[in-house]
């Protein structure tokens, strides 16, 4: 009997072992899943941030021409064509994120009407990286976001006072953001206005 005790526990041992083994790569595995998902969590909260980033630092740059466009009546022209310059900006919120746009190409804005979108495209810096699945040590997470500037003012009003071809007032009704006047002989500061006249927000993609 003690001899045949001694074979049964001999021959559980490997399956003992066996088991074990399997456990071990399900706990792994299971942390594999677990760091990827955490990753593409972190690529996508970049992908978000640089958007955004993007989509501020346009509106703050189109203040200069904007007010530029003022006092020849110029406004529609440039509202329809103008350099969307945010993905610098992108990009450097991107890298505080643990993330990096890999390329120009992925910031990207488009037109139409008086709404530009930027769509970014970010690669987390950090791999997978798990010993248990083969290929993770190159696979990194990867995530796209899209923020809107939008103009949200179109219905606005110039006067020429003088009748001298120079604009001297603006109004521009804002909906729920407000109404902004404007003379484009002592505009406002940007920074004051540029909220209430572009909305920035993210969307889907």
């Amino acid at each position: 009997m003690i001899g045949r005790s001694r074979r049964d526990a001999g021959q559980a041992f490997p399956i003992y072992v066996v088991m074990v083994a399997g456990l071990l790569f399900l706990v792994f595995a299971f942390f594999a899943v677990g760091k990827a998902s955490a990753l593409r969590n972190g690529a996508q909260g970049a992908a978000d941030a640089a958007a955004l980033a993007a989509a501020q630092q346009t509106r703050e740059d189109f203040g200069k021409p904007f007010l530029a466009s003022l006092p020849g009546n110029m406004l529609e022209q440039f509202l329809q064509v103008h350099v969307v310059t945010g993905c610098i900006a992108a990009q450097g919120l991107a890298a505080a994120n643990q993330a990096d746009i890999v390329s120009p190409g992925d910031c990207q804005p488009t037109r139409a009407g008086y709404r530009d979108r930027i769509t970014v495209k970010v690669k987390g810096r950090k791999p997978v990286d798990s010993s248990v699945i083969p290929g993770t040590k190159e696979k990194f997470a990867k995530a796209t976001a899209t923020a809107i500037v939008e103009f949200r003012c179109p219905g606005w009003k110039a006067f020429d006072f003088n009748d001298d071809g120079v604009q001297d007032l603006y109004i521009f009704p804002c909906g729920d953001a407000g109404t902004v006047e404007i003379e484009p002989g002592s505009p406002p500061p940007w920074s004051q206005v540029s909220k209430i006249l572009y909305d920035v927000h993210l969307v889907d993609n």
